[in-house]
């Protein structure tokens, strides 16, 4: 009678026990799972890191940068200090009716010619050249009352060349803006050559600074070999760059006011104590108002034997609109004068083309100093 329940009691324990097996075995088979992922997980990160290195890779190797290079602008060239005068099928060839050999009328505010007589052709132009030796000096000048002590030298070489002079003596202290009158009133070689050795040291070196500007302006056919314009066949222009250069040296307030002077006296020295009393060339043939309508301010003139008679000059309509003349190769002192009448008639049509009485000066009465 005993027995019975013992062997109830066994059957429960068993139960139990299975239960607890069960649960032993559920949790060392997640144990196990675990411990396999821990292993396995570094080498599946590997693998993957390893995956994303290689299309990293292949990304960088097949697909161009995002980042755009910085373009590189090509150089370019310096932009021109001056604009060339256009041709067109209302520019006016002129004939017979204008004496020079050559001449232009340029529209300065528009840039076209208006007028021509062979206006590209290559021209001698004397003392047109200072033009050029009044800017040139200008721009490289920092104080316009430096002193310069004019030489024998300077003037004995002059001299000998029947060059036109301004006057100065040799040993007297010239102040730069005096040489400026000098140079361009009375056309003074004395007064250019001093200019060109105060600026660069001696005459070559400034006439190499003026063919630099020459470039800079884009003239076409243009050499300097001096600062005076005394002849030399390595010296020459045109017409036309003559009128550019002459446009170009009215943009600067210094170089506009002495080419458009009347008559100017030189500081008092040693040599000369009242100054020296200059008076344009130009001016001395007329006063600038003779075509109605339109009033001649300033200029410069030119002659060499080669040269002829040269005359550039500007000049301005009531409403302030600027036009340039320029002639070469005239016979007579009076021809240029009377020539650049005519060109500025052909603007206001109150200056006839033709004859002038002074036509008949024998060339005997004409001559003048070379480069004046």
């Amino acid at each position: 009678m005993q027995k019975a329940p013992k062997k109830k009691h066994r059957r429960k324990i068993s139960a139990v026990g299975a239960l607890i097996i069960f649960f032993m075995f559920l949790v060392t088979m997640l144990g196990v799972y675990g411990i396999v992922h821990l292993l396995l997980s570094p080498v599946d990160e590997k693998e993957k890191n390893s995956q994303d290195s290689n299309l990293t890779l292949e990304t960088e190797l097949t697909e161009p940068p995002t980042t755009e290079e910085p373009t590189t602008e090509p150089p370019t060239e310096p932009p021109l200090l001056a604009v060339y005068p256009s041709y067109d099928v209302d520019t006016i060839k002129l004939d017979s009716g204008i004496g020079s050999q050559y001449a232009i009328l340029v529209d300065y505010d528009n840039h076209k010619v208006l007028a021509q007589k062979d206006g590209e052709s290559k021209i001698y132009p004397a003392s047109m050249t200072k033009l050029m030796t009044l800017i040139v000096a200008i721009e490289h000048t920092e104080n316009f009352e430096d002193k310069f002590t004019m030489t024998e030298e300077i003037l004995g070489d002059l001299y000998a060349q029947n060059a036109s002079m301004a006057g100065f003596s040799a040993g007297e202290e010239c102040s730069i803006v005096d040489m400026l009158y000098g140079a361009a009133l009375p056309s003074g070689a004395d007064a250019t050559t001093g200019l060109a050795v105060y600026t660069a040291g001696s005459e070559e070196a400034f006439v190499k600074l003026m063919n630099e500007k020459v470039q800079e302006l884009g003239l076409h056919n243009t050499h300097f070999m001096n600062a005076s314009g005394l002849h030399d066949e390595n010296h020459y222009s045109t017409p036309t760059d003559i009128a550019i250069i002459l446009e170009y040296c009215l943009q600067n307030e210094l170089c506009k006011k002495v080419i458009s002077t009347y008559t100017y006296t030189t500081t008092s020295t040693e040599q000369h104590p009242d100054g020296i009393v200059l008076y344009d060339s130009m001016f001395n043939k007329m006063t600038g108002t003779e075509v109605q309508g339109i009033t001649i301010l300033g200029g410069k003139t030119g002659y060499t034997d080669e040269a002829g008679q040269c005359l550039a000059s500007y000049a301005q309509t009531p409403d302030g609109h600027c036009y340039i003349a320029v002639t070469s190769k005239g016979i007579g002192k009076y021809e240029p004068v009377y020539d650049a009448f005519k060109l500025y008639g052909t603007i206001t049509g109150t200056y006839p083309m033709g004859e002038t009485e002074d036509s008949s000066e024998t060339i005997a009465d004409m001559q003048e100093t070379p480069a004046a």
